[in-house]
Formats: structure tokens, sequence, C-alpha cells
């Protein structure tokens, strides 16, 4: 070729030609001067593409006259000088990456003949329609993508039996074809590695982006360096990227193409000129990588997206939530409603501040001192007197050791941030109020887990301890956190300075008294706060019914009346007479036992044969427990229902303490007398034997610490008594009221 090719034709003739060789854009056009470019024979069709493209004003000189150099050096038989490069250099030479999809040439970019129809791609494939739409979907693509669930599906179902696998792949309906394909992959062992299919679409779309100008070049290229990025943290060269993008592709299109011939793959890794020149990582400097990473964390910045990140574990769509808010639909914003009233009990009337009552600091100090003190062997024994327990129980424990070096705050944060999500999505108001908590919550995480890495390992750790159903475990999607380099987790912002936790922190005095409510109520894992919800009515209505209790002056007398006196005061002066004088006791049943007694009257008959028989050795015990058990119950009921401030909640919580140390020495001697008075003051009901078997296995998992969350007196020290347990190494454990040695 003699002569300036660009003016062969005018740009207008140029472009027509080519359409009708079916190249609509530059992309198509280099795939074409690869494939011509290979042999010597074919070299005259790539020079008169590469005339057409310079007419078309595709190409600027530069490309032009390197691939002249090149197809000249393939036409007498040698290998094209790596100087003569048409590809991009400099910054741009990350767009390399993107050509599996479409090579990107050297030279400035231009929408009308690099991707002319940009737009329907975006709208019709991602349903992208904006800037905040894109960046999500980039934020997306590297953070979770379409691997997370293969990936956790691959997992699953290598552990499957044959007849399951068959279930699980006619389950998926439409999904069929990829069922299939997974499964052939787990048949012949297939490596579990298709993450290029995410990050190589990652920087397609952010070239896409920059098209339709809602990026501007260095936001572009951030985006499409920490695609690169990510890459050169998986993958070692370009075969192995090339590898992983087929399975990817193949699982998504439902048919296995790793086994098919791929013309473009092979040019990519092995044609005399392909832009996958040197290694991945070779296409990015030191300095573009500083500048991605600290984009990428712009974008995921703020406590928000701590919230998204311990949420997004347990409901993976809300990763489609990076980068900036977008509002709920209705659908959603329904369902976190009906879940903050349903499950929560919580009501805008309330205001955001009340979600505080959800953070529950002493579920967090209790688990922590379990794994100490199994890692001392000092767990309590598994036989109580109300049983030994059950051999399905006793694998737990053994693995409570392997928590020790794991603050368990994670476990409650788990829910606290689930919680914060729905309260987002609910749109109940208040945004200040909600980003103070987000701030918070963010806060206490930086505090306990120094790296990503040491929060997702003791969320799996504990995970792995406290098991809920088999098929809810969040272990493999914590792995898989902990395994992609471009989770969220690895790219939060952690937070310095002073922080405040985003609910009230129990001393441990006060968590010990709450605990001495044991098993008649469910564990208070935090610090009772007011409330204005279905709870308040309900509490309200079972203090009127059970005890008679109208009001907070009823409450404080009959709170007084615990501490003072009690049911235990009644059983001394009305029945304990009686087991010196068993036949005036015989008698006494006898007289009652021959007329109609009212209510009243059969209560106290129910008591006396107690007495007779020394039911639950209601005789040989102190039924104390009964009377503090209560006092605790109904002091945190009063401070929910705002009878009681918390200063007077604390005094009779001291109350309950005192009384505790005065009448038993340890929770084994508490727990009986407990039972005891339970039996013998519980009313004449056909419920009566479950009820108390219920409470006799409950008493056991408290002694016992097992379940773990069962309760907190296995992992507390009796109220007077001497501490015997091993203290935790690390700080997420309750403050003292006064300073005790250990």
């Amino acid at each position: 070729m003699t002569g300036d090719p660009t003016g062969m034709l005018s740009a207008a003739r140029a472009r027509a030609r080519l359409r009708a060789l079916s190249i609509e854009d530059r992309g198509t056009l280099a795939w074409q001067l690869m494939e011509h470019g290979e042999r010597a024979e074919s070299c005259p069709q790539a020079l008169l593409l590469l005339a057409l493209g310079g007419c078309a004003g595709w190409f600027n000189e530069a490309v032009i006259d390197a691939w002249l150099s090149r197809f000249a050096a393939v036409s007498e038989g040698q290998s094209p000088d790596p100087a003569d490069d048409p590809w991009p250099q400099g910054r741009a030479a990350v767009w390399r990456a993107r050509a599996i999809l479409a090579p990107v040439p050297g030279g400035t970019i231009d929408q009308t003949c690099d991707w002319p129809d940009v737009a329907r791609f975006l709208q019709r494939t991602w349903a992208i329609n904006d800037r905040d739409e894109l960046i999500r979907m980039l934020l997306w693509l590297s953070g979770q993508g379409h691997r997370y669930g293969w990936d956790l599906d691959y997992r699953r179902v290598r552990r499957m039996t044959t007849a399951e696998r068959l279930k699980w792949r006619a389950g998926l309906g439409e999904n069929e074809a990829y069922g299939r394909v997974l499964l052939q992959f787990v048949v012949r062992n297939e490596t579990p590695e298709w993450a290029a299919w995410d990050w190589l679409r990652l920087i397609d779309l952010a070239w896409a982006g920059w098209l339709m100008g809602w990026l501007d070049e260095p936001e572009a290229t951030d985006f499409a360096v920490h695609g690169l990025d990510l890459l050169q943290q998986r993958y070692d060269d370009w075969h192995g990227v090339l590898s992983a993008w087929q399975r990817g592709a193949g699982l998504f299109e439902g048919r296995d193409l790793t086994g098919a011939g791929d013309d473009a793959g092979e040019l990519l890794l092995h044609g005399r000129h392909t832009p996958w020149q040197g290694a991945p990582a070779s296409l990015a400097t030191e300095d573009m990588l500083v500048a991605s990473r600290a984009r990428i964390r712009h974008w995921r910045s703020g406590a928000r997206h701590w919230m998204l990140a311990i949420a997004g574990v347990r409901d993976p769509d809300l990763l489609y939530r990076q980068g900036i808010a977008v509002s709920a639909d209705d659908q959603r914003r329904q369902d976190a409603r009906q879940y903050l009233q349903n499950t929560l009990d919580w009501w805008p009337e309330e205001g955001v501040s009340a979600v505080a009552r959800y953070w529950q600091p002493g579920q967090a100090h209790h688990l922590n001192q379990l794994a100490s003190d199994a890692t001392h062997h000092a767990l309590p024994g598994v036989t109580t007197p109300f049983g030994r327990l059950p051999r399905e129980l006793l694998d737990g424990r053994r693995h409570l050791a392997d928590c020790r070096d794991h603050a368990a705050t994670i476990v409650m944060a788990e829910r606290f941030g689930f919680q914060l999500a729905m309260l987002e999505d609910a749109e109940v108001g208040e945004s200040e109020a909600q980003l103070a908590l987000q701030r918070s919550f963010a806060g206490v995480l930086s505090r306990f887990y120094a790296t990503p890495e040491r929060l997702l390992q003791a969320w799996l750790a504990w995970e792995q301890v406290l098991p809920e159903a088999p098929e809810e475990s969040l272990a493999d999607d914590l792995e898989w956190h902990l395994n992609d380099p471009g989770s969220l987790f690895h790219w939060l912002e952690y937070l310095t300075g002073e922080w405040r936790e985003p609910g009230p922190r129990p001393t441990l005095e006060q968590f010990t008294a709450l605990s001495l409510a044991g098993p008649l109520n469910t564990p208070n894992w935090g610090l009772p706060m007011e409330q204005h919800n279905t709870q308040h009515g309900e509490l309200r209505d079972w203090l009127d019914s059970h005890y008679g209790i109208a009001n907070a002056s009823g409450l404080r007398e009959f709170l007084d009346f615990l501490s003072e006196a009690g049911d235990r005061q009644e059983y001394q002066i009305t029945y304990a007479p009686y087991t010196l004088n068993r036949p005036r006791l015989q008698e006494e049943i006898a007289i009652m036992e021959t007329g109609l007694c009212s209510e009243e009257e059969q209560v106290h008959l129910d008591r006396l044969r107690r007495v007779r028989d020394n039911d639950q050795q209601c005789n040989d015990l102190d039924m104390a427990a009964w009377d503090i058990a209560q006092l605790a119950d109904l002091s945190a009921a009063g401070r929910q229902l705002g009878w009681l401030d918390e200063a007077s909640m604390n005094l009779y919580l001291e109350r309950a303490l005192a009384l505790a140390g005065q009448h038993y020495g340890d929770w084994t001697s508490y727990a009986r007398g407990l039972y005891a008075g339970y039996s013998f003051f519980m009313m004449g009901v056909p419920e009566r034997p479950r009820f108390l078997e219920e409470l006799g296995n409950a008493l056991m998992m408290w002694l016992c610490g097992t379940p773990p969350l069962a309760g907190p007196w296995a992992s507390l020290d009796f109220p007077g008594a001497s501490a015997r347990h091993w203290p935790p190494l690390h700080v997420d454990v309750l403050s003292q009221d006064r300073s005790i040695l250990h």
C-alpha cells in the first residue's frame, strides 16, 4: 500500500463499506485485523480493512502505522516488532483486558465508532438507565456478581448424594440448564473458578459508562483497574483468566463451553497481534492501583456499608445497594415494615432510637466467657438435678474453645445489622437517627476486629459453634467472603476515634441481677428500656391478670413485698409448721377434701398436699429463689413499661442480688429453690406436668450453658460467691461496677 490510505474514500463511504462487511464498530474491525493479520496470505485483506478504518476516521495515524509495520513483518515471514503496538498505551492499557468482549484499539474514544448501541445494550442487558444504577452494578459485579451463587451452589452440590443432586436440579425450573452444567463440573471435579466472568464484565461496563458520559475518564479507568486488580489477585496469566471466563459464560448460558474450540480465545492467547501480552498485572502501574483502591473505598465509605456487608451475608440481595443509596420498591418497603412490626415488635411511633433495645452486649460477654472457660476445661458439669445433657448437645460444647480468640460481638451484631437494614428499607424517616445508629454499629465492629479477615474469622468460628438448622447455616457464605478479594468486607472503611455502642451496655452486676429471673422469661441480654409497642400492652395485661397490678405504684408495692417477705414468708407462716405436726396436716387435708372448696381453698388444699408429699422437696429447700426470680423479672418489666426509671430498676435489682447471696451459694442450689418454689406456688392447672418438665429442661440448659444461648448462668459468678471463671484475653466483656481482682 503506497500513499496515504485515509484519502482513498470519504468517511461516509468508508463506513458504508464497513457496514456492508458487518463491521459496525472499531472493536469488530480490530478482531478482523487480528484474524487476517495472522497469515501472510490474508494480509492484503487486513490492509484493505485498515484503509477503510482509516478513511472512516476510526484509526489515527499512529495506530495505522503500527498495524502497517506489523502486517509488513508478517508478509515477510517475520514476527512483528513489539514496539509497533496498535493497542492502548499508558493509563489506557487497562482496556486491553476487555478484549474478550471487544478489543479496544488505541487512540481516542468515540461512542459512534466504538459502541454505537451502547445505550440500548445497557438498558436491555443490564436494566441500567443512569449513572447511579451503573455504579451500583459495577460495585455489585466486583463485590458479589454471579460467582457468589455459583460458588455456593458448587460447594453444596458436592456434599449432596446423587438423589439429592437430581432433586436439586429438578427444582431449578427455568434454570435447569445451568444446573446441568454445574453438575457436569462437579462430576468431573472441574475447578470451581469463574470469577473472571464478573470482573471482565466489570471492565466492560466501566468502558460503557465512559462512552455514555456517565463516568469521566478517571472514574472509568479506576473501575477498570479495580477489575484488573481483582483479576491479578486470582490469576497469574491470561490462560487462567480465559478458562475462568469460559466456565462462567457456560454457567450463564447453560451450556458447557470448556471443551469447545474458542477461536477468539486462541487468538487472544496465542495470536501474533493479541492485546493480551504479558501478565494481567502488567496493564496497570502501582500508582493506578493505589488510585483505584482509594476510589472504590470511597464509593463504599461510611457506616452504611458496614450495615450492608453484615446484613448482606444473610440477605445477599442487599449487596445490590452498594454505592449510592436507592429507595426500596413497594414490596421491599412493605416486607421491611412487616418485619419490624411482626418480628421485632417495633413501631414508628416509638422512634428510631428505640431500636437500640435490640443491642444485646450481655450475649457477647456470655459467649466469650464460655469460650474462655472451655479453653481451661472449666465449663460446668453436664449432670444437673434436672437431668443430664443429651448427647447431641454435648458436641457443641467441645468446640467452644475454638472461639477463645474471637470476640463474640459479631454474633449479636449480625442480627442488629440486619435490623438496621430493614429500618432503612422501611423508610420510616429520622435519617439522622438511623445514620447515628449505623455509625455506632460500625464503630463497635471497627474496635473489636482489627481487620475484615478477623471479623469474618470470628463470625465463622461462632457460626460453627452456634448452628441453626443446617440449611440456614451461614458458614459457606462466610468462607466465600473470606476468600473472595472483591467481597465488600475487604473494602470497608475502618472508623477511628471516639465511638459509642448503639444501645446501653449493662454492667456485669446488672446483667447478673437480670439473669436471676432465669427461664421464667427469655434472657435479658441487654439493659431493659421503656417500650411503646405490642409487648407494652401484653405486659400490662399480664401484670393485671397474674398479680392484680394496674399501675406503677402497685408494681412498686409488690416489688417491695417480694423484697421483704414474698411467697417464702407465706410458706414459713402457713405451711412450714405442718412439717412438725404431720397428724394435724393429715387432719386438715381430710377436712378440706370432704367439702366443696372455693378456688382459694382449692389452692390451699393443693399446697397442703405438696407439703404432705414433700413435693419437689419443698419442705427441705429454700424457696426464696421463687421470690428473687420474680423480683428480677418484674423489675425488668416495670422498666419496659416506663413504670420504673433506670435508677429505680437498679435499686430493686440490687435487692435481688443481695437476697440471692443471702440465701444461696451457687446457681445449682438457686435453680433447685426456683424449681421447688415454682412447683409449690403454681395453681393446680391441667398443664402442670408439662410446665414443670419444660422448666426443668430449661434449668438444666441454663446451668450447663448448653446450647450456649439458652441462658447466661454458666458464664456468671453467683452473687456473693468467689470468682471461678477465666477472664477472656480480649476486651469484649461487660465491666464491673467495682474492681474485682481475679
